[in-house]
């Protein structure tokens, strides 16, 4: 019996030990524009299309692993490989597109945190450039270890959502019976909000993101059963997330009409009068949260890959005179990103 015990917690202190990169990657995805996106599907469908979530799941957990499985086997991150394998021009074009796609998600993400923020009354020309300033000192200052551990508390932050979920006292039987059984229409809107959720959930530049993690974590083939662990954990956490992001405006805002939603602002402040003041703030506060959550790692993911992708030292456990390009290309995303906001 204490053989046994003796081994469990082995085995708890390892996967402890190995997880994070796919935990935070998971549920990074849902950023800000990603919650605009879940918003829309719960006010304008209800709970049609919560049946979606578990083949999201099982898509996201996938291609995951796979990223994860590279990682952990060759000790390289994904734009190493892609570098070996095509060569360096095609790395090249992955790169300049990478760079201009997550520049204009970073702008997405100090929207968001605009958007939070005046909700709680906070100017922009305040709560931005604060915002940047956060987020450039993390990753400038921290090393993998302590910067991880703060995006782990992140990631705990997104129950949040969880509450606002429960304030908004939904019909749970309803909500039960959509995710298990598929209610598919065959309209334009439908399909073409169906494309999105499966969109903002499945994102290139996270495959990057994971990699590198495991990597730079220094996991190797021995700790691949806890690196899937770890995917696992963070597909199924972030999946449940976005459930309740959706019956929670499922619950208040597709129910009392108000379905004419473009972004989750105007979804946490039209849960005001419909839930109450704290599911509003909760909604609001899980905003906040996750676009700071995202504008740290978006850029931080982007100067990875090109870095990676170009032969450049790359790495939080760098300092900044040792990875100079890695650490100005996090800088110009932060000031870029922010100031066109």
């Amino acid at each position: 019996m204490q053989r046994r015990l003796r081994s469990l917690r082995r085995r708890l202190l390892l996967l402890l030990a190995v997880i994070g990169p796919g935990l935070i990657t998971s549920n990074v995805d849902n950023d800000a524009g990603g919650i605009s996106v879940y918003t829309q599907a719960g006010a304008q469908y209800g709970y049609a299309l919560l049946w979606a979530l578990i083949p999201m799941t099982i898509a996201l957990y996938v291609t995951e692993e796979m990223c994860a499985r590279m990682g952990v086997v060759t000790g390289k991150g994904l734009s190493d490989l892609i570098r070996e394998e095509f060569g360096f021009r095609p790395t090249f074009f992955v790169m300049i597109t990478g760079f201009f796609v997550d520049l204009a998600n970073v702008v997405a993400e100090f929207a968001g945190v605009a958007a939070a923020m005046q909700i709680f009354h906070v100017s922009k020309y305040v709560a931005v450039p604060l915002a940047a300033i956060l987020v450039w000192i993390l990753v400038i200052q921290g090393t993998y270890r302590q910067v991880e551990v703060i995006f782990l508390f992140a990631c705990i932050l997104y129950l949040s959502y969880v509450f606002s979920a429960l304030l908004a006292k939904p019909d749970w039987l309803i909500a039960a019976k959509h995710t298990v059984i598929p209610n598919v229409h065959l309209d334009s809107g439908y399909l073409l909000m169906l494309t999105g959720l499966i969109g903002t959930t499945i994102a290139p530049w996270q495959f990057f993101y994971l990699q590198a993690g495991f990597v730079e974590k220094k996991v190797g083939p021995r700790q691949y059963s806890q690196a899937r662990a770890d995917v696992i954990l963070g597909s199924i956490s972030c999946m449940l997330i976005v459930f309740f992001i959706i019956v929670c405006t499922a619950a208040t805002l597709y129910v009392s009409g108000h379905r004419d939603i473009n972004d989750a602002a105007l979804a946490a402040q039209a849960l005001i009068p419909l839930a109450g003041k704290w599911a509003g703030a909760l909604f609001a506060f899980g905003l906040l949260n996750a676009s700071l959550f995202a504008a740290s790692i978006l850029p931080l993911s982007t100067a990875h890959v090109i870095c990676e992708g170009l032969g450049f030292e790359a790495g939080l456990d760098h300092k900044f005179t040792e990875a100079p390009i890695f650490y100005w290309l996090y800088t110009v995303l932060i000031v870029v990103g922010a100031g066109v906001v």
